[in-house]
């Protein structure tokens, strides 16, 4: 069984990379065990491998981390659940593509359990919802895959200040808005949350 773990006030971010890089390389020599990670972070941007500049059009809002991950420009901080499976493909199938997927699965398998309707969307990565104003993104996805083990992983909105992504364009995508569990009007705590996501694990 996959292990658990829930990490307790904000994470710095670095700390989480430095961490899930020793991860990756103990889970490839067989010396750690995969390993699901729960956390939230202090305000800040991350770019992912496609980041463009003109996308990050407030920088010195929040810290700016480059990343190794796919995607482009997204915010993590606090109220919002980011979670790092360090995931061997070689035991779940060497396929990047069905492992976003099965991703993008157990976030709407986790949403449905508070009513809401998620769903994924050829062309663009993560877990998009219906709000009174359109379609908005409710969760990102970026990821990393070396010698077959996952690194990065997803973030989803739960109670976040969603005007912290007011300093980037998200994941490139001006034209849609982004919301959140809160915004849906769902009171779910971050706890509550949590037992959604380990019921509906996959891993």
């Amino acid at each position: 069984m996959t292990e658990w773990q829930v990490r307790e006030g904000l994470t710095p971010y670095q700390a989480a990379l430095d961490e899930m890089d020793v991860q990756a390389a103990g889970i490839h020599d067989g010396s750690l065990e995969e390993r699901v990670l729960l956390v939230e972070h202090p305000p800040l941007y991350t770019a992912g491998t496609s980041a463009k500049r003109e996308d990050l059009t407030d920088p010195d809002r929040f810290p700016v981390y480059m990343t190794g991950r796919g995607g482009q420009y997204t915010y993590h901080g606090p109220g919002q659940r980011v979670v790092y499976p360090a995931i061997d493909l070689t035991r779940h199938g060497r396929d990047i593509r069905a492992y976003v997927a099965r991703l993008e699965g157990w976030i709407i398998d986790a949403l449905r359990t508070f009513g809401i309707h998620g769903r994924a969307i050829d062309g663009r990565v993560g877990v998009w919802v219906d709000t009174k104003s359109g379609e908005a993104k409710i969760a990102a996805i970026g990821v990393r895959v070396r010698k077959w083990v996952t690194l990065h992983g997803f973030a989803v909105n739960v109670t976040p200040d969603l005007s912290h992504y007011g300093g980037i364009v998200p994941c490139g995508l001006a034209e849609f808005p982004v919301t959140s569990l809160s915004a849906l009007g769902i009171d779910a705590d971050m706890k509550v949350f949590d037992a959604a996501l380990r019921a509906a694990r996959p891993f």
